[in-house]
């Protein structure tokens, strides 16, 4: 098994899984259902394995089976980058989300540091064309997956920002208090965009050491209004010079929190927002097979792929370039779909999982 890997997954009273227990094989796996089968609530189980709140960026409560509403978990054996290990996350009524790994109380960061998830689902579809907060998510997503230390330091950031935002909006004027926090958010804030830039880097040289069905993207990065990124060092004092204009705000008008990701179709040198559907789409499709791609040079592992109704919008060749891509890095991929016959060009390199709504919620089979 080259790539990093589920072995099993547990879910109890998760969404619409009242109780489920499921073995992969470490081949990409087709799970197969009609729509409101409980299809992406498995992806989704497989993406609270990662930090943050999963592929619809829900709440820890949403994750509860109604109408019990009782407490959800969701339990994994994954071969992890240098061992076999359990985990254990989910929440009980009113509580926030907990997480253990071999039995042992754990940070979600913990979570980056044993394996590697990346996903697509169809709400990214739009991400190009739309407000440059989901853009961040993504590269912040695909930056965590090169540098666990990521989400720390978005955490550092956005805590002490909460806190300067807090002084703009009292219309406290002592520096003191603002300098503390600027030369926190300074600290955290170099870490964050080196670590984007790093990611960018990595993406691509990716794209340009293999050849793809998929066509490249070439990324950068921009600040508020299209201007380049602060430069870390001059972070502290744009804040300090910036604080009267943010105070009239309500808020921090500059920094790494207003950073965008922008991409261009390279071959053909149009901007990702100005493409068809469909190449966006495959923009973004390129872009997760790169980033696997990198993560398998620089850990010898491919990451789990989590690829919600992918296939649906691929014709027939470009599906069949996309398994083969998957199997060439030795990826465990989930793919959803609502028929067999998306995944007939994988064959027996597939793992098939059938999930059905018996009414009374969702079964595997």
């Amino acid at each position: 098994m080259s790539g990093l890997a589920i072995t099993s997954l547990v879910l109890s009273h998760f969404r619409s899984h009242k109780a489920a227990q499921i073995s992969f094989d470490g081949r990409p796996v087709a799970i197969v259902g009609p729509n409101g089968a409980g299809k992406t609530n498995i992806l989704e189980a497989v993406s609270l394995l990662s930090p943050g709140r999963g592929l619809r960026r829900a709440a820890a409560e949403d994750f509860a089976r109604r109408p019990e509403a009782l407490g959800w978990r969701v339990t994994a054996q994954i071969q992890g980058l240098v061992a076999e290990h359990q985990v254990e996350t989910g929440a009980q009524p009113g509580e926030a989300r907990s997480v253990r790994i071999d039995g042992k109380v754990s940070t979600q960061v913990g979570l980056a540091r044993i394996t590697r998830v990346l996903w697509l689902v169809p709400a990214m579809d739009r991400l190009w064309i739309e407000a440059a907060e989901g853009r961040r998510r993504f590269l912040d997503r695909m930056t965590l997956s090169f540098h666990p230390d990521h989400a720390e330091a978005v955490l550092a950031y956005d805590r002490a920002m909460r806190d300067r935002n807090r002084l703009l909006k009292d219309e406290v004027t002592d520096a003191r208090w603002y300098s503390a926090l600027e030369g926190a958010m300074a600290e955290a804030g170099q870490q964050i965009m080196n670590n984007r830039l790093s990611a960018v880097s990595r993406l691509a040289a990716a794209q340009m050491a293999s050849a793809s069905e998929f066509p490249r993207a070439d990324l950068s990065l921009t600040g508020p209004e299209g201007e380049d990124e602060v430069p870390a060092d001059q972070l502290a004092q744009v804040w300090a010079d910036g604080r009267r204009r943010d105070m009239a705000a309500g808020r921090t008008l500059a920094g790494p929190h207003r950073a965008d990701l922008r991409a261009h179709y390279a071959a053909k040198s149009v901007p990702a927002e100005q493409c068809s559907t469909g190449e966006q789409k495959a923009l973004l499709i390129s872009l997760i097979l790169s980033n696997a791609r990198a993560l398998l040079a620089d850990l010898g592992r491919a990451p789990v792929l989590l690829l919600d109704e992918v296939a649906a919008h691929l014709d027939e060749d470009r599906r069949a370039a996309l398994y083969d891509e998957i199997c060439g890095l030795g990826a465990q991929a989930l793919m959803t779909g609502t028929e067999s016959s998306l995944f007939s060009a994988l064959g027996p390199r597939a793992q098939v999982i059938k999930v059905m709504d018996d009414g009374t919620g969702s079964r595997t089979l």
